[in-house]
């Protein structure tokens, strides 16, 4: 029986993911975790890659803040744009691997995924109930959640 042979993955995705031999998946889930955070698989920003945690808060979507591409991602930047707290975007349609490797990273299907500081708050659903509870701002800023936010962003 032939074993899964790696160095068929397309090049680019090799080197976004560093070197992986074999197909192990929690070593491939660590690369993709580095790679979500710091836009480097060596953990740090590397040359040449960009950095996709650049502000504290970030908004992965389709689109960006001049143009959402989904009825999501609208609402999304509408609730943001109320709170006054400064955040980013990054449009996941551009970049196909960022975006399978947010899904495997997060255990999150669905975009858009906000995260702060580099931790998933979760998707439309969590930041109304977030906004609802008047828990989104303070969220935002970092400060501590509520663990019942924390174990259902986590549960979803």
């Amino acid at each position: 029986q032939r074993g899964c042979d790696v160095r068929a993955t397309p090049e680019t995705l090799r080197e976004k993911v560093d070197r992986l031999d074999g197909a192990n998946a929690p070593e491939l889930t660590k690369k993709v975790q580095r790679l979500a955070v710091t836009g480097s698989p060596a953990g740090s920003a590397g040359s040449g890659t960009t950095d996709l945690n650049q502000r504290p808060v970030m908004l992965f979507m389709k689109g960006n803040k001049e143009g959402a591409k989904c009825g999501f991602s609208r609402q999304t930047l509408e609730i943001l744009n109320n709170t006054g707290v400064d955040y980013d975007t990054f449009d996941i349609l551009q970049d196909e691997e960022v975006r399978q490797g947010l899904k495997t990273y997060s255990n999150w299907p669905t975009y858009p995924q906000l995260y702060v500081k580099g931790e998933l708050i979760g998707g439309l659903d969590i930041i109304k109930e977030l906004m609802e509870s008047g828990d989104l701002v303070s969220t935002l800023m970092g400060e501590e959640r509520d663990q019942d936010a924390t174990a259902h962003a986590q549960i979803s």
